[in-house]
């Protein structure tokens, strides 16, 4: 019973931040149909941001409470700064492009932006465990977790519930179904599709960041930390569908708990469970369990 409650926790532990990144990934992808990979690059800035901070706050002697304000807001700097920069320097002008050489663009700007992260913060790992060592641990049954790993699956849950409530219940989930459903469409009944991209790309590059920024003081911040983020992501769009929330949602849980029994049961085959899924759903369902209905234009 102990071994099961600890595959199952880390599972959705796992799952929980790696939906918080596909969740960014996906939903550029549904609006703007943008194949993102410098994405897992936004993940690590905000991993790296956060825990240099935190680690700058603790040296300063500030109570180690302020970790959780520094994780929110690595998180919104890095999706605002690089976010913004990145769709109005390089994307804006690709739009009409050939898709893979908008792939080919993001995954250049993926390698830019890892070899910045070595030149501003070297090569030496970073450590931020205040914010975990804060919230203590906590006993279920049997077994001892951090009570910090716990919250990011609150984290992921509201992540979830905003994306939903964002997209079924206002005005600007409105105006992101038409632009996803015929972006010609959306232009002719005056919405500024430039606009819904660039804002797009930064609640993506958010998330993105939120992930790294959340994951941070329960890991070893170092080098290529973007590089299997951005695979396992992608591992989870696939699974549930690209553009869809709720297929992120499940892709993740599946990817998460597959991948925690494998690290328990047979750690060998760790990545290969996950993509071992991945191609039996690209064979059988390409477009993923859970991908958007397509409009049929007549």
């Amino acid at each position: 019973m102990e071994t099961f409650l600890t595959i199952l926790l880390d599972g959705l532990q796992f799952s929980s931040y790696l939906f918080i990144v596909s969740a960014g990934l996906t939903i550029i992808f549904g609006v703007m149909k943008i194949l993102n990979v410098c994405h897992g690059s936004f993940y690590a800035w905000g991993a790296y941001t956060s825990a240099f901070f935190i680690g700058k706050f603790s040296e300063m002697g500030l109570p180690d409470g302020l970790g959780f304000v520094v994780i929110v807001a690595s998180a919104i700097i890095v999706g605002l700064v690089l976010g913004f920069l990145i769709e109005q320097l390089i994307l804006k002008h690709m739009y009409h492009r050939d898709e893979v050489l908008i792939v080919l663009a993001t995954f250049g700007l993926f390698l830019v932006l890892e070899d910045v992260i070595l030149i501003a913060f070297g090569t030496d790992p970073y450590f931020a465990y205040q914010p975990m060592a804060l919230l203590d641990s906590v006993e279920m049954g049997g077994i001892v977790r951090d009570v910090y790993g716990l919250t990011l699956i609150g984290v992921a849950a509201l992540v979830a519930a905003g994306c939903w409530l964002l997209l079924n219940k206002t005005k600007w989930g409105t105006i992101l179904k038409a632009v996803i459903f015929d972006r010609e469409m959306g232009i002719s009944m005056g919405i500024n599709v430039p606009f819904v991209y660039t804002l797009t790309f930064i609640g993506g590059a958010i998330l993105g960041g939120l992930g790294g920024a959340y994951i941070a003081p329960t890991i070893s911040v170092a080098p290529g930390l973007g590089t299997e983020v951005i695979v396992l992501s992608f591992a989870v769009v696939v699974v549930g569908g690209m553009g869809s929330i709720m297929g992120a949602a499940i892709g993740s849980v599946i990817i998460g708990l597959l991948r925690a029994l494998a690290v328990h049961e047979l750690p060998q085959v760790e990545l290969f469970v996950v993509f071992a899924v991945m191609a039996v759903v690209l064979v059988f369902r390409p477009e993923g369990l859970f991908a958007p209905a397509k409009p049929r234009k007549i």
